[in-house]
């Protein structure tokens, strides 16, 4: 019974094992057998959109251009936002020292020029012609407002009259804590402020190069016109109402919006070019600033306005006035001399030493000197470094009256 008993289980366990690997090997039969064209047509559907152009298909015009609603909006770098400043860290224990505290020292930076719209600035003027008690606009034609120059010549507003800018500079060394001053600098005729007041006259470079602690403003007037005119430098409080409105953009341009209070207090001196002479003897007269303006510079500029200029000579003897002529103005130069002499008030005829308050100086420049250049070569090289010089060597011009400290000044 045992042997097949052994035998009839020996069966049963080949039976197991074909049954196990038949159907692995109807599996390798099948791999191993190219397929067929049903297969190949059943399958064709799957491999569509399956290459790499139909995958990552080329970005048509609409895709590569957003619209309009999508499109960001430029950014310029008067919109950049502000950076971002660290929070400010719990302040550390304090140790005493036997070494002294070394003060503030304003971090360098470089000189910040730069042309800034006012609403006080000359123009657009829509009041009167103080010369005629007429409005300044005279002239209208299809649908455009003018003036008549003194000359006959009509300018048009929105072409001669409509330029509110106004070029301010502040020189790398300015520092608001000490004694300092606003060159107020009115251009001639001919002038646009980036042509000619910033690269052919280098007023700005000649205030840095001068070593004054000295900040400039030079509002626009008639725009590259034969035309003198002073539009809101006309109005009384003209004078003062621009320095007021620029004294925070100035304290922009310094680094510290504190000092705005600092700028609006500072002692002004007023250089005039050429045509520059109107609103230059306007603002003495009517400007509102009284003493505060500590110096009179006028290049090759005494045109007229005679007694506006005697009248603050006289009055105001903290200040000093300073006139460089050629023989274009000679003879009025002459006759506010003499005006002077009459009133007992001293001049001289050269600058060789520093300006003292009280200072009345005439200097005749030599032949050859031409006026359109006058504003960097007169007596000397780059005038208004040379005066701007002469008056920082006397403190007194520059001081003001002692008051309460700002923010930027403690």
């Amino acid at each position: 019974m045992a042997p097949a008993r052994r035998a009839g289980s020996d069966r049963w366990r080949r039976i197991a094992i074909w049954a196990a690997f038949l159907p692995l090997s109807f599996v390798l039969a099948q791999c191993g057998k190219a397929p067929g064209a049903g297969q190949l047509a059943a399958n064709s559907q799957a491999s569509m959109g399956d290459s790499f152009d139909e995958r990552f298909p080329r970005p048509q015009f609409k895709d590569r251009f957003p619209t309009a609603s999508e499109t960001l909006r430029e950014l310029h770098p008067a919109d950049a936002p502000a950076k971002r400043t660290a929070q400010a860290q719990p302040a550390p224990y304090r140790v005493a020292s036997l070494e002294p505290t070394l003060p503030y020292q304003r971090p360098p930076r470089e000189d910040q020029t730069t042309l800034v719209s006012l609403k006080s600035s000359a123009f657009p003027y829509l009041g009167n012609n103080p010369r005629t008690d007429a409005p300044f606009l005279d002239v209208s034609k299809d649908g455009r407002r003018g003036h008549r120059s003194y000359g006959g010549r009509v300018y048009w507003q929105d072409t001669t009259y409509n330029d509110s800018r106004v070029l301010m500079h502040v020189p790398e060394s300015f520092d608001i804590r000490k004694p300092g001053v606003i060159v107020v600098f009115f251009h001639g005729n001919g002038a646009t402020l980036e042509r000619d007041v910033r690269d052919r006259q280098l007023v700005p470079q000649q205030i840095t190069e001068s070593g004054a602690n000295a900040v400039l403003l030079a509002p626009q007037l008639a725009v590259d016109a034969a035309d003198s005119s002073a539009g809101k430098f006309w109005q009384p409080g003209g004078l003062k109402r621009f320095i007021d409105e620029s004294a925070g953009h100035l304290a922009s341009l310094y680094g510290d919006p504190r000092a705005a209070k600092d700028f609006a207090n500072l002692p002004v001196i007023l250089v005039g070019y050429s045509g520059g002479f109107v609103p230059t003897a306007w603002s003495l007269e009517v400007g509102g600033l009284g003493n505060r303006v500590r110096g009179v510079f006028l290049l090759d500029a005494v045109y007229g306005e005679l007694d506006k200029f005697a009248s603050w000579i006289e009055n105001n003897r903290s200040g000093f006035f300073v006139s460089a002529y050629t023989r274009y103005t000679q003879r009025h130069d002459q006759e506010l001399m003499q005006m002077l002499r009459q009133k007992g008030i001293a001049i001289s005829d050269e600058l060789d030493g520093s300006l003292k308050p009280g200072s009345v100086i005439f200097m005749k420049t030599p032949d050859g000197v031409t006026h359109r250049d006058y504003v960097t070569h007169a007596w000397t090289e780059n005038p208004v470094k040379e005066v701007l010089l002469k008056m920082a060597a006397t403190p007194d011009l520059t001081r003001v009256a002692a008051s309460a400290p700002s923010p930027a000044s403690r």
